[in-house]
């Protein structure tokens, strides 16, 4: 096995384009597991833990660009309030180590259907790209294109994940997550939430639910239409307890779970269309008070 070791982004690309079966590693807390048990042998290892531009973020205007090794304690500790639902999520990582190590571009990398940073992510709105990069050029690949299969993304063999641009929150963001004890699991089922007061949408994300992480979509543009219907958006007023059950019904929907060992297809559904509820209860909670409070 070969291993890789560059110490500039140039270095990086160049060697990714002469091994593009390299396996890219900075946290490592997929990676090493898969390589303990035997399940991947790559033929060779890249990593990319000398670069500093993906140790690094910065605010472009509304847009956080979150370099790809950020790890998940970072973005609880410095970026709560710009990007509270990516937060949340890293909150619920693993342990506190694996915290310090695991990062969002891995998480992307490996692509699992199970990856906390998917749901939120999605649910950040379709503004939320990520910044893929060769010895070719750089492209922008929008977060809904990037998944396309089990542990499958969208990039090419020879591109390195190096930002994701994600939108600064305008609204309330909420994330949710079952599993089979209460830290250091694997999500059963996951669920991302975000109102976007801005634009008046609302963003879903489901996660270890589906092949890959997906939209509700349909659920998205009900709400949607629900609070536009109804003024909410500038009333700030309870939404309708019909309404929070369709939406949930409908995020249940959107769903196609397998039975596992952490749990049953139709458990799954049941997890989503709850948490799905309660986001949204939670969300709306805080958004209504914040109308209160600038009136």
């Amino acid at each position: 096995m070969e291993f890789l070791r560059p110490a500039t982004w140039d270095e990086a690309l160049a060697a990714k384009a002469e091994y593009p079966t390299a396996l890219p590693i900075s946290g490592g807390t997929d990676v090493m597991v898969e390589m303990n048990f035997d399940v991947h042998r790559p033929s060779a290892i890249l990593d990319l833990n000398r670069i500093p531009e993906l140790r690094a973020w910065e605010i472009d205007g509304d847009v956080v660009k979150l370099g790809a090794s950020v790890p998940y304690t970072r973005i609880i500790d410095e970026l709560s309030e710009q990007l509270p639902g990516l937060a949340k999520a890293a909150h619920t990582v693993g342990s506190p180590q694996i915290r310090n190590r695991g990062s969002v571009g891995g998480n992307l990398g490996g692509a699992s259907p199970a990856g906390d940073a998917h749901p939120a992510l999605l649910a950040a709105g379709r503004d939320v790209f990520v910044e893929a990069a060769s010895v070719r050029g750089t492209r922008l690949i929008p977060i809904d294109e990037f998944y396309v299969g089990v542990k499958r993304n969208s990039l090419e063999a020879d591109e390195l994940i190096k930002t994701v641009h994600i939108p600064v929150a305008d609204g309330p963001q909420q994330f949710s997550k079952i599993g089979t004890r209460n830290a250091m699991v694997i999500a059963v089922s996951a669920f991302g939430f975000a109102l976007h007061p801005k634009n008046r949408t609302v963003g879903t994300g489901i996660g270890s639910a589906a092949p890959t992480p997906r939209r509700a979509v349909q659920a998205e543009e009900y709400l949607q239409g629900v609070l536009a219907e109804r003024g909410l958006w500038e009333s700030g007023a309870l939404i309708p307890a019909e309404a929070v059950r369709e939406f949930g019904e409908l995020v249940k929907a959107a769903a196609s779970p397998i039975d596992d060992v952490r749990g049953t297809a139709d458990y799954r559904r049941h997890t989503l269309a709850v948490m799905a509820r309660r986001t949204l209860t939670w969300c709306w909670n805080d958004y209504s008070k914040q109308i209160r409070s600038a009136a």
